[in-house]
């Protein structure tokens, strides 16, 4: 989604990987989440790129992963590990590439991401393909295949993943997805792996509060007086 106006001193920003299987598994806490605090905080995400050897090697090695994941959180279903035929040099930069570039071109909230990576998870569709991503997020989208093919090859659009990238890697964030909390008073959580939605309810809560109060106290004495008096 497009980043929204700042006006509550809450800012709530998810790393994550289009077709990471814990990512996915957070989208419901991401969904529940910006609900809960739709006029108290605002929200975007950013890709987190993953290194091409933090990928499963065989879809063996998927699977396995997918099952412990699935258990812990529930889900009455499987994982696909299709996708991983479609791997390429730079391991799967090309979804989130294509991720990315549709949110340059006005489509920037979850509808792409959310659909290569059903179509990657769900489906087993073999998304590290440039033209099948493309053809996903012109589906999810509606964009024209051929602007979107060409924003996804383009440096722009490289260098804001990799630059998000760095941001993640600064936070000393080490898993996706990482939600980042930050407010206008300079406090800031970072939880770095949590697909659990109560964690994530519980900092928002006592970040707003803190935020609530500052304006309050701001609201009966003003701001601080001089330092230098």
């Amino acid at each position: 989604m497009a980043p929204q106006a700042d006006s509550s001193g809450v800012k709530v920003t998810l790393f994550l990987e289009v077709i990471s299987s814990w990512c996915f598994h957070t989208e419901a806490a991401w969904d529940e989440v910006r609900q809960r605090f739709a006029t108290a905080a605002t929200f975007d995400w950013r890709i987190a790129l993953m290194e091409t050897t933090a990928y499963p090697a065989t879809r063996e090695q998927a699977d396995w992963f997918y099952r412990r994941s699935g258990t812990i959180v529930g889900a009455q279903w499987i994982l696909n590990s299709g996708w991983l035929g479609s791997r390429t040099a730079d391991g799967f930069v090309t979804p989130n590439l294509v991720a990315e570039a549709a949110r340059s071109l006005g489509a920037g909230d979850d509808r792409v991401r959310r659909a290569i990576a059903n179509a990657a998870l769900r489906d087993g569709r073999p998304v590290g393909d440039l033209e099948v991503a493309v053809a996903i997020a012109n589906e999810a989208s509606g964009l024209d295949r051929e602007t979107l093919h060409a924003a996804t090859r383009s440096p722009q659009i490289r260098a804001t993943v990799e630059a998000s990238t760095r941001e993640f890697h600064a936070i000393g964030a080490t898993q996706r997805p990482t939600w980042v909390i930050e407010s206008e008073i300079g406090d800031r959580a970072v939880l770095s792996g949590m697909w659990r939605t109560a964690a994530v309810i519980a900092v928002l809560e006592a970040t707003i509060a803190d935020v609530r109060a500052y304006r309050s106290h701001a609201a009966h004495f003003g701001v601080a007086p001089d330092r230098s008096l």
